[in-house]
């Protein structure tokens, strides 16, 4: 019935290639759309969490100013949530503002201190020049500056780079020695802002002594993913209750809402693009269908003389609908794999990191999320079927086999 020549002379093949391309080209896109976009937020996710945890612990009177308050690091209930099931790792840090001067350039920036205990997971992957500091039993000089300063300020490793601090009104000045240059990526906000250094550094310049630090970033394992507001929201909640009253404990979605709401903003984006494909898909099979009901009508006629009732005839195009779908959604599913996969392993499609924090466009493929995809769209195109099947019942057989 889809491929041989009916009683008129037109074939049924072309219009059932249409068909299935219609279906293939929607499920190619919608996948493509799906690995993109969850890529993409993946990426800019990981790096935000990567340069700022996914909660922090700070006083609970902090300023907004640069000059960030103090605490001890010695917190029992700090300690306690080490044993919080999700939470990998909990670090102390602190910060100081400052201004990097070259030779004609400044440049303000945050110089963030860090611990021995410090994970180095993230800066390690981002790393393109140098290597990252020891912490050797006296106060150490090195510095991590990103690539962007490096270029402005016309940088290299191994350099010394003099910065300058305000301290009880007067401004200080010290040296340090670049040990690694590193990239994310995220330019404005992170990599044109923070310098890593010794937190011995950033003690010494806020007049602290080597208890206190400006709080403490807790990081977590997979089992608890940073785009998943609300459990993220109720283990920020959750450590609020534990934490002393005088501590505050803040998820990196509240920190930094703006990013967030773009990342939000392409769920959107994404649920358009794939209604507006299933939408097209289903227009496309009605009028396929409806074609191939019309070119049968001979067929039709024959059928109901000999007894056959409306949903016997029905069922026949049904499945011949059904196979024109399946075959598609088949087709779609290797196109679409086919393109991630060698996007994923080759970065074939490169993008401007500048604009949009990332070299290539990312790929992350989510079999779940893809099984539901192509459940829905063989669902939701069969159901769109039964309307022009309806014709059928509307042909009446001593008609067609007259005018056959």
């Amino acid at each position: 019935m889809l491929t041989q020549k009916d009683e008129s002379g037109r074939m049924s093949k072309p219009i059932v290639r249409v068909a299935v391309a219609g279906i293939s080209i929607g499920i190619t896109v919608m996948i493509l759309t799906i690995a993109v976009v969850q890529g993409f937020q993946d990426e800019i996710r990981n790096k935000v969490t990567g340069f700022g945890a996914h909660i922090q612990i700070s006083p609970y009177d902090s300023n907004f100013s640069l000059e960030t308050d103090s605490l001890n690091r010695n917190q029992p209930t700090v300690e306690a949530l080490k044993s919080f099931p999700g939470i990998r790792h909990i670090q102390p840090f602190a910060i100081k503002a400052g201004i990097i001067k070259s030779k004609d350039q400044l440049l303000g920036v945050m110089l963030k201190g860090i611990d021995k205990d410090f994970d180095w997971e993230f800066f390690g992957k981002n790393l393109k020049e140098g290597e990252v500091f020891t912490f050797a039993d006296t106060t150490g000089d090195r510095v991590l500056i990103s690539e962007y300063m490096a270029n402005k300020l016309e940088l290299a490793v191994g350099k010394k780079v003099k910065m300058f601090f305000l301290s009880d009104g007067r401004s200080r000045a010290r040296s340090f020695t670049i040990s690694g240059i590193y990239n994310t990526g995220l330019t404005e906000g992170y990599d044109d802002k923070f310098v890593l250094c010794d937190m011995r550094q950033v003690q010494t310049l806020n007049h602290w002594d080597s208890s206190k630090v400006a709080g403490f970033e807790v990081l977590l394992d997979e089992t608890l993913p940073v785009d998943d507001g609300k459990r993220l929201t109720e283990l920020t909640a959750r450590i609020n209750d534990e934490i002393d009253y005088s501590l505050v404990a803040e998820n990196i979605r509240d920190l930094t809402p703006a990013i967030f709401s773009w990342l939000d903003v392409l769920d959107t984006n994404a649920l358009i693009i794939i209604v507006l494909m299933i939408f097209v898909g289903m227009i496309n099979m009605i009028s396929a269908l409806m074609i191939l009901i019309l070119d049968r009508t001979n067929m039709i006629g024959t059928l109901k003389a000999l007894g056959a009732k409306n949903w016997l005839v029905m069922k026949i195009f049904l499945r011949n609908g059904g196979r024109m779908i399946v075959i598609g959604t088949i087709i779609g599913n290797v196109a679409g794999l086919g393109l991630c996969f060698l996007q994923k392993y080759t970065g074939l499609v490169g993008l401007d990191e500048e604009s949009y924090y990332v070299k290539v466009v990312p790929i992350h493929i989510v079999w779940s999320d893809l099984l539901l995809l192509n459940i829905s769209t063989v669902i939701i195109c069969t159901l769109a079927l039964l309307l022009p099947a309806m014709l059928v019942t509307k042909i009446s057989p001593v008609r067609a086999l007259r005018f056959s």
